[in-house]
């Protein structure tokens, strides 16, 4: 039987948590070249101005119609964390940049074949207390390392970096200033709920 999180309706105006792996868990990120790849694929759909490719011709631009809220690269999979705002807007980002790190992937490696487990996951956020806790389960991924972990969007949250594709304001709202870091090291006494989420997410 599919896995109920691949047959979904993902509809507008709803938040999910997106996720995948490598097949076979192999590790899709090799080198930090291959980190910045996947990241400036989502700039390339989530930017703030349409991006060209060689010929001028534009790629599909879902700036407007999709808000990437976090995310966390690891070796062998990644956590997205979205606002889609029109349906189909998740599904068109995730073929396009799942299709061409796959095709970058498997030239850079000569390899063939699928790169990723499966077609991508995503659970839909309806609970209030799973909006909240969402962003802190996906910037821990990295363990206790996670504050300086380079691949995760918390430098967005913490200090100044920005970028037009990141948009954690709708998180960051819920939260009075310098709140966000403290809630996100308080996690050793959040265990339970920590636990709950990673159920109801697609991990």
């Amino acid at each position: 039987m599919p896995s109920p999180n691949l047959e979904k309706i993902y509809i507008a105006d709803s938040y999910y948590h997106v996720y995948n792996r490598g097949v076979n868990k192999r590790k899709i990120f090799l080198d930090d070249s291959d980190y910045s790849v996947f990241l400036n694929l989502l700039k390339r759909y989530l930017g703030a101005e349409p991006a060209k490719d060689n010929n001028g011709r534009e790629y599909v631009w879902l700036h407007n119609e999709l808000e990437l809220l976090a995310f966390c690269l690891m070796p062998n999979h990644f956590h997205l964390f979205i606002y889609q705002k029109k349906p189909e807007a998740m599904t068109r980002l995730l073929r396009g940049v799942g299709t061409s790190f796959a095709g970058y992937f498997n030239k850079k490696y000569h390899r063939s074949g699928p790169l990723f487990q499966d077609r991508f996951k995503a659970s839909m956020i309806t609970s209030d207390t799973y909006l909240t806790h969402a962003s802190r389960y996906i910037h821990l991924n990295p363990g206790k390392g996670y504050k300086t972990y380079e691949w995760s969007s918390l430098p967005y949250y913490l200090t100044n970096k920005y970028a037009a594709w990141v948009q954690p304001l709708r998180i960051m709202g819920l939260f009075e200033p310098g709140e966000y870091a403290k809630f996100v090291a308080d996690y050793k006494d959040q265990k339970e709920i920590l636990s709950e989420l990673k159920t109801e997410l697609a991990d």
